[in-house]
């Protein structure tokens, strides 16, 4: 069945029978490809029946289907054409969210959560303006995206509006783990309300329009004439702002998804279709998963679910044991993050101190100025996120952290260069938005005993804003210093006379020191150094350069707004009169790609750092 779809309007004229066939094709390929390339598996499982529905009910792309996130577009991908998953989330290989080079179908590439309902407003109006009356614009969100602030800004928006926009929320109960909060509990009580499940169970669904209409409701016809009344008339989180409302609706019944979104479809104006799915459905490792190891995986024995290859022990693990240990030492530590208890580390704290650690979902702006609360009354926060998300939050660390003195550590988890996820992962914004913030310190630890060391000096500042950045992936081997100048160490030393000092910050320093034996194979004297904290402009920098004619910095953020510019114009300042040369990311979206081939297209390799080198002293 899936070989039989090209587009979307394949989907037409299949049976029920078919339509049930082809579905368990999708879960059945879904598993065995993201299993040899690794990829957001759960949550595409659990959207077949809904995805299926989509694009048989709307015109992709002439009605415009934007999934927030975006992670769950798999199915999306398969049923648009795209059916070679060899190369998922490789070079010249699919990616691992929608990406418009990819196909006319695709629309949002951005991976930041709870976005969608600003861009189907923004498209919605547009085609209304445009006259544009019979086009609908789909909006799929889940529900751990309608914690984020900006979706109910959206909401907002939307209400006041007659374009003609559906809101589908798939509602599985989970982002990264059990969705939280006020909105959580009020969605767990409609899906588990006694009549609901009663409800499900009976007979043939159909749905009525009841006018004038207050919000769509069900009918189950059974025994001919008698019929039920739908369990949601007045949904308040949702009729109280003005959107129509549908559901809930079975997400894995093809027949109910389809009616609900006919229904919403030829309304003409915002609905919202409430769906409930069951992430990693039809996949049993997945379903019996408690910890959502599935959410994301790696390479994984797709009988068991086991990784083909034990991931090596992690920054973030260096992390999560030191969070315990600190939390342990100080009552006044406490830690936050963003719908992301697990993959940031903060699982163990939570296990032994739950009253101590904070999950606010997925609303870093809120994360961050509660922090700044918190710091108020006398606490440390810890706010944990991963290193791209912490961007959606820069005013609140520049006016309600740094503007207050607050004594508030943020630890930035795939920090730099991370590759396959494509360029809305990769965290190489940090340091070059950062550096500007009044009175705010950032650490670049490169291996674990300067990672811990980082952190412990960060939750000790009590009057600003420290930041540790950390990249993804294994913690490499101990890097220890061969001397120390002010902050500055270093790690290698070619001859006693340098003419050219490398430093290496944070992951990039074992790559200062290969680039520097290079350097020096070539008769040239050497320096390897770096600095744990790289802001402010570390103590002794000027020392350690002495007499150099050159000077290289290496860094995993932008190469022209980053440390090395930051450093390099301190020491002009002072009278330094080597040459610098700076080496990072170009200020451009790095399409997906491993880590290793993206370090090298940039040219952030030893060898093309120490040619470079050599070039410029010639």
């Amino acid at each position: 069945m899936l070989e039989r779809i090209e587009s979307p309007h394949d989907l037409r004229g299949l049976t029920a029978d078919e339509l049930t066939e082809l579905s368990q094709e999708i879960r059945d390929y879904l598993v065995a490809s993201v299993s040899q390339t690794g990829g957001h598996l759960g949550p595409n499982l659990g959207v077949v029946e809904l995805t299926i529905g989509l694009h048989r009910v709307f015109d992709s792309p002439r009605d415009t289907i934007v999934f927030d996130t975006g992670h769950q577009s798999y199915v999306h991908k398969l049923l648009t054409g795209r059916r070679d998953f060899s190369g998922l989330r490789t070079r010249e290989g699919l990616a691992g969210y929608p990406q418009r080079s990819e196909s006319d179908h695709d629309v949002v590439e951005n991976s930041h959560a709870s976005t969608a309902l600003s861009w189907a407003a923004g498209i919605g109006r547009g085609r209304t303006l445009r006259g544009d009356k019979d086009r609908t614009t789909v909006a799929v969100i889940g529900d751990g995206a309608l914690t984020g602030g900006m979706a109910w800004e959206a909401l907002n928006s939307l209400a006041a509006a007659q374009d003609r926009v559906v809101i589908v929320v798939n509602d599985n109960g989970r982002s990264y783990a059990p969705t939280i909060g006020g909105l959580a509990r009020r969605l767990d009580g409609i899906r588990t309300d006694p009549r609901y499940e009663q409800f499900l169970g009976w007979g043939k669904r159909t749905f009525e329009n009841r006018g004038p209409w207050r919000s769509f409701t069900y009918r189950t016809v059974m025994h001919g004439k008698r019929a039920l009344k739908g369990l949601i008339t007045e949904p308040g989180m949702f009729d109280d702002l003005g959107i129509k409302y549908v559901g809930p609706v079975d997400g894995h019944d093809l027949e109910q998804v389809e009616a609900a979104l006919t229904h919403a479809r030829d309304y003409g104006a915002p609905v919202i279709v409430h769906v409930l799915t069951e992430k990693g459905r039809g996949y049993t490792p997945a379903e019996e998963d408690v910890a959502d190891r599935f959410h994301a995986v790696g390479k994984i024995h797709p009988e068991t679910g086991l990784p083909v290859k034990p991931s090596r022990f992690g920054w973030t693990k260096v992390f999560a044991e030191e969070m315990v240990e600190v939390a342990r030492e100080r009552e006044d530590v406490v830690a936050l993050t963003a719908a992301m208890l697990a993959p940031v580390g903060l699982q163990p704290m939570a296990n032994e101190f739950p009253d101590r650690v904070i999950d606010v979902g997925i609303a870093e702006q809120h994360a961050v100025t509660s922090a700044a609360g918190l710091a108020f009354t006398g606490y440390h926060p810890v706010v944990a996120v991963y290193a791209t998300f912490l961007n959606r939050a820069f005013d609140q660390v520049l006016m309600d952290v740094a503007l207050h003195g607050a004594g508030v550590t943020f630890m930035l988890d795939r920090a730099g260069i991370t590759g396959d996820d494509g360029p809305s992962h990769n965290g190489m914004w940090d340091m070059a938005l950062l550096r500007h913030v009044p009175g705010l310190r950032i650490a670049a630890p490169r291996d674990a005993p300067t990672m811990r060391r980082a952190f412990r000096e960060a939750v000790d500042v009590s009057d600003a804003p420290t930041v540790v950045r950390y990249p993804k992936g294994p913690v490499g081997d101990d890097l220890p210093a061969l001397r120390t100048s002010g902050d500055i160490e270093v790690l290698a030393e070619h001859g006693d006379s340098p003419q050219v000092v490398v430093f290496g910050l944070g992951s990039m320093a074992p790559t200062a020191i290969d680039a520097a034996e290079k350097i020096a194979a070539n008769g040239v004297d050497v320096v390897a150094a770096t600095a744990n904290w790289v802001h402010p402009v570390p103590a002794g920098l000027l020392d350690i350069l002495g007499s150099a004619k050159l000077v290289v910095t290496v860094e995993d953020g932008l190469s022209d707004a980053g440390m090395g510019e930051e450093w390099a114009a301190y020491a002009r300042l002072a009278g330094n009169d080597a040459r610098w040369l700076h080496r990072g990311v170009p200020r451009e979206f790095l399409q997906h790609a491993s880590r290793p081939q993206v370090i090298e297209q940039v040219g952030l390799d030893a060898s093309a750092i120490a040619d470079d080198a050599i070039a410029a002293l010639d």
